[in-house]
């Protein structure tokens, strides 16, 4: 039995459901806070003038461009509102992807090569936007239809999307003009270190000596560049990677030293601020929820 009370704390929305589909077009002035999903995230961007951020690289977008964002990484649109902003987005369980797997092919592939090679951008050719121009249409016109056999429909039209992702996405060759990605260097390389190093310590000083940067300087340019501050971005990677550890069943306690906590009951306050649940809760809510989704959704 699930607690709905206790889900409903869960704030960052575990996708209790295969997929989610949305066609967006927005004409009035938006701002979106940087943030980040318990799931994966597929952007297809139609119109508009929009840069794209995306754990300190900043992609300008041309229609039909393809933005893979992995589960958890901190990302948000800039909109300039001259122009109305046109996208589909759609979320997608993981679950849902592993459950489709074969030996041979994997179709989260095409998120893990984004995040080993910092690249969250696919650009699509004539060709390329033809076919995925259809098999969206495809997916738009049966994503709420309620004739036979419209789930199993459904299902493998984004089956079929995501191999084609991959495909491209395994022999991607950007066509970039100069300014179409941009970062600053030194950022990422401490978003990279701050990353592979959350058991560590992390101080400001550490840091900033590590990179030979002045700490006033790296504040500044690590907020301008990600929308968090250093400790803020700190804390929440941190959490979230306590998050994924509880999830798999690894203990309080080794959870809490794997994710650079100095003691336990820091830990348990910081988890409980974040996610509105103890770290225990946490486990038994988001167990309940995977067992649930295995056995609706015929997972074996």
């Amino acid at each position: 039995m699930i607690d709905k009370n206790a889900l409903l704390k869960i704030k960052r929305g575990y996708l209790n459901e295969d997929f989610k589909y949305f066609h967006l077009k927005d004409h009035k002035h938006m701002e979106f806070e940087s943030h980040y999903h318990d799931f994966n995230k597929i952007i297809i961007f139609l119109s508009g003038n929009v840069n794209y951020l995306v754990e300190g690289k900043s992609y300008r977008l041309k229609p039909w461009d393809v933005i893979l964002i992995n589960s958890n990484e901190v990302h948000k649109p800039i909109i300039n509102p001259e122009k109305p902003y046109e996208r589909i987005i759609i979320w997608i369980n993981k679950l849902f992807l592993e459950k489709h797997n074969t030996e041979d092919s994997n179709l989260l592939n095409c998120f893990k090569l984004s995040s080993s090679q910092k690249n969250n951008l696919l650009r699509l050719n004539k060709d390329n936007i033809e076919i995925i121009k259809s098999t969206l249409d495809s997916l738009e016109n049966n994503y709420t239809s309620k004739e036979f056999g419209n789930h199993i429909l459904k299902n493998s039209i984004l089956i079929q999307l995501m191999v084609y992702i991959n495909r491209l996405f395994l022999g991607n060759k950007l066509d970039l003009e100069k300014n179409d990605i941009q970062y600053d260097e030194s950022i990422v390389e401490i978003l990279q270190y701050i990353n592979s190093h959350l058991s560590e310590n992390l101080s400001i000083e550490i840091i900033s000596s590590k990179f030979f940067i002045n700490r006033y300087y790296l504040m500044h340019k690590f907020k301008e560049q990600t929308g968090y501050t250093i400790h803020n971005y700190i804390q929440q990677k941190r959490l979230l990677q306590a998050s994924n550890l509880l999830k798999k069943g690894i203990s309080m306690s080794t959870v809490c030293e794997e994710c650079g906590f100095g003691d336990y009951s820091s830990f348990v306050r910081a988890f409980k601020k974040m996610f509105d649940l103890s770290p225990r809760n946490y486990y038994k809510v988001t167990r309940d929820l995977q067992n649930y989704y295995k056995i609706n959704n015929h997972v074996h």
